[in-house]
């Protein structure tokens, strides 16, 4: 009953009113009318339910948590097969620890998320805030999950820039409002020429993709953003990072302090430690070794080696109930889409099978695109559902690759590994990490099917990966064209 302090009880007269004494009943007869009230209001509000909750258990109570967060490549966005983004998936692990539904509130501005959480709309923010004295003074910071750097951006045939004083006289876009525009004013206290152009119209994203078209010479932007895009902007470099680095929380209502010790002792565990790596390493880190070569030529023959075979992709993709664009890109890795490919192994044709593997799927003409991509596709699919279905996607996918290219007994050996290791078989971040320890002999001696180049199927689903991203967004922006295009020619003469 310390909750009802809260609301005390203050006796006292009316005016204009002449006090009158009271007698022992009258007391006796007061108290009883309090304690039922009391009675009435704790009967009525459930008889296993306090009177007053605390933050936590008023989340639980209402089943929902309600995050605030932004619409973009790093926080969440609606992908091909629901919802994505680092921040989402990590937030929605966290909610799923409470055992209460997502509600995601979409706002761009910085200043408006924070008045929203203030006034009690919301319970996080999740928007890869960064940590800093000015917000502390009003918020509350839960655990720091990541690091970021603020880098200077621009075309890879300009000058290449490598420190603050080399921006003195360069036309600088940043998004207004932002940690980029902060950091200048900072080092602007140093080199007072340094001047930049602030924009509130354009995301960061979208700044990207006009310096990659040369439509502004140098932009500053976070680093994870970049990581995300320039597998689509290969024109671009990073020239340095203006600052050593910031970490990056979630933010919560200063006084909701048992939500923020549940998110302590939440990060805290080993589940949230390995959920955390997979997630950088599923969004991050297949981006480290980027081939600026390969992926401008990928680019380029998306428009003229692609179109002859999609329908192929699309069809096998349907039967087998996987994504037409993942076969693409695993093919563009096999054989870049020639039906003559072949290795001096012996693997041919657009899926590059082997005789063995041609002959039980029953592929008559390795060279015969369609055989070859209808095979090549019944295989990971095979594959696919000898994968343990505990083991939750993308992470079964990733696997079901890795095992097309090294082969099913290897995955298990890593698998195997990875347990005698101490890390999580069913995690890909894990298995990834364990498969080039195949190659060293203190480590196979002791597998089943021994030896192996555990370093190639690691580079092989990275680079699926990024294909498979770079050709989902072409696909992407090819049916919206041809929508148009549609929807034009049905429009009536003017």
């Amino acid at each position: 009953m310390n909750s009802l302090r809260r609301f005390p009880i203050k006796i006292g007269v009316f005016p204009n009113t002449r006090p009158e004494k009271t007698t022992l009943g009258q007391v006796c007869r007061g108290a009883c009318a309090l304690c039922l009230a009391i009675l009435m209001v704790l009967t009525f509000s459930g008889c296993n339910q306090p009177l007053f909750k605390n933050d936590l258990e008023a989340i639980q109570a209402r089943g929902v948590l309600k995050v605030i967060t932004r619409n973009n490549g790093t926080c969440y966005y609606e992908g091909p097969h629901g919802e994505e983004g680092f921040e989402y998936d990590l937030v929605k692990a966290f909610a799923d620890y409470l055992n209460v539904r997502l509600e995601i509130l979409v706002m761009e501005n910085d200043k408006t998320m924070v008045t929203s959480l203030l006034n009690g709309e919301a319970d996080l923010i999740a928007a890869g805030f960064i940590v800093s004295d000015d917000l502390r003074r009003h918020l509350a910071f839960g655990p720091i999950y990541q690091q970021i750097q603020q880098q200077v951006v621009g075309r890879r045939d300009r000058t290449v820039l490598k420190t603050t004083a080399d921006l003195i006289g360069k036309p600088i876009w940043v998004t207004a409002g932002g940690f980029q525009e902060k950091r200048l004013n900072f080092l602007k206290k140093e080199y007072p020429e340094l001047s930049w152009l602030s924009i509130s119209d354009y995301e960061s994203e979208e700044l990207l993709e006009m310096a990659g078209q040369g439509v502004i010479p140098l932009i500053i932007a976070e680093s994870t953003t970049i990581a995300l895009n320039r597998r689509y902007h290969p024109e671009l470099t990073v020239h340095f990072a203006i600052d050593k680095g910031q970490n990056q929380a979630w933010v919560r209502h200063p006084h909701n302090w048992h939500l923020g010790r549940a998110l302590q002792q939440w990060f805290e565990l080993p589940s949230t430690v390995s959920l955390l790596e997979r997630l950088k390493q599923h969004y991050y880190g297949h981006l480290e070794k980027f081939d600026y070569v390969d992926i401008t030529t990928f680019r380029k023959r998306l428009g003229h080696r692609l179109p002859p075979f999609r329908q192929y992709f699309v069809n096998a993709a349907q039967k087998h109930s996987l994504d037409w664009t993942l076969i693409a890109a695993q093919s563009y890795q096999e054989s870049h889409w020639n039906p003559k490919a072949k290795s001096f192994t012996g693997v041919r044709g657009m899926m590059m099978l082997t005789l063995a593997t041609a002959r039980f799927l029953g592929v008559k003409n390795r060279l015969d695109p369609k055989q070859s991509i209808h095979g090549g596709t019944r295989y990971l699919a095979l594959l696919h559902k000898k994968i343990p279905v505990d083991i939750p996607e993308p992470d079964r996918t990733f696997m079901a690759l890795a095992a097309y290219n090294v082969g099913f007994g290897h995955l298990e050996d890593a698998q195997a590994l990875a347990v005698a290791l101490g890390k999580d078989p069913k995690a890909w971040s894990d298995i990834r990490a364990t498969l080039p320890l195949l190659r060293l002999k203190k480590y196979y001696r002791g597998l089943t099917h021994g030896y192996a180049r555990g370093a190639e199927p690691v580079k092989y689903v990275d680079r699926i990966r990024t294909y498979h991203k770079i050709l989902t967004r072409w696909a992407t922006e090819q049916g919206n064209q041809e929508t148009t295009a549609a929807a034009a020619e049905n429009q009536p003469p003017l």
